[in-house]
């Protein structure tokens, strides 16, 4: 019997990361605070009626112009060397790895996130994703972003989870995601979602739905902002974002991996018919 294979899934601000990936160093830079750039593109959106995601790229580059900062992707990537994740966030993969080759599972991690591409490329524990997806830009002659190549909003989230499921990671391969196929690469129902909040309702709610497992992740004294996805029955669970060795995250995890893995085995003697 191949081994199955399992995805977890993250968002990233929030989830993984303290903060939103930006707040670390690149609106610093700008001499702005957070409040102050988010209220740019809200007002932006507002103003023209643009996408709440186009418009924080835009004013990313618009007020990276104003100021002579080259905002081009080494930029960028130098950025994911500041952002600061959740205790035991680092040593989360290796651990979980171990464990689940240790039960006979194929532990997969992925991304699919709003922010920055690029930033999250440049942090520390980007060698840990089989694909990472998430908002990029195109960039000119000289290297510098000058428009959106590529956008990640709330409800677009959900379809990197049928590229997933079918294993598809390339996002501009839209012919092969769309085909029926007789084998997945990664069933929904061996899928575990984390996020943190509204964002990540549409791909929350649709892996439950597939039998799947959401968790909702809080930080500390903010557990009231999910407690109502669990009451409108939106996730399965919800957690403290707390990655470290033994924590109540990780034995949930692993409870679900240790069922994942016995349902497999079912499923396998139940289609062999010999036992």
């Amino acid at each position: 019997m191949a081994k199955p294979v399992v995805a977890l899934i993250y968002d990233f601000d929030k989830t993984l990361a303290t903060d939103d990936m930006q707040a670390f160093s690149f609106i610093p830079n700008l001499s702005m605070t957070s409040g102050e750039f988010w209220e740019m593109a809200d007002n932006f959106s507002k103003k023209t009626g643009t996408e709440s995601i186009l418009s924080y790229l835009h004013v990313m580059i618009e007020e990276c112009k104003k100021r002579g900062i080259k905002l081009t992707k080494e930029y960028l990537n130098e950025l994911g060397k500041d952002v600061r994740f959740y205790e035991g966030v680092t040593t989360w993969f290796k651990r979980l790895n171990n464990y689940a080759d240790s039960i006979g599972i194929q532990l997969e991690h992925y991304i699919i996130s709003s922010g920055n591409k690029e930033i999250i490329e440049g942090s520390s524990i980007a060698k840990e994703f089989k694909a990472i997806y998430g908002c990029e830009f195109l960039y000119d002659k000289d290297g510098i972003a000058y428009y959106p190549k590529c956008i990640v909003n709330y409800t677009l989230k959900t379809q990197y989870l049928f590229r997933i499921c079918k294993g598809v990671t390339n996002p501009q391969d839209d012919k092969t995601v769309n085909q029926k196929v007789e084998e997945k690469h990664v069933e929904f129902r061996n899928m575990i979602y984390l996020g943190d909040g509204l964002t990540d309702i549409p791909c929350m709610t649709l892996i439950k739905e597939k039998n799947g497992k959401s968790i909702a992740v809080f930080q500390p004294n903010k557990k009231s902002i999910v407690e109502q996805l669990l009451i409108d029955n939106r996730v399965n669970y919800v957690c403290k974002s707390d990655f470290k060795s033994n924590s109540p995250l990780e034995k949930l995890v692993k409870l679900i991996l240790d069922s994942i893995s016995i349902s497999e085995k079912l499923l396998d003697k139940e289609n062999s018919q010999v036992i």
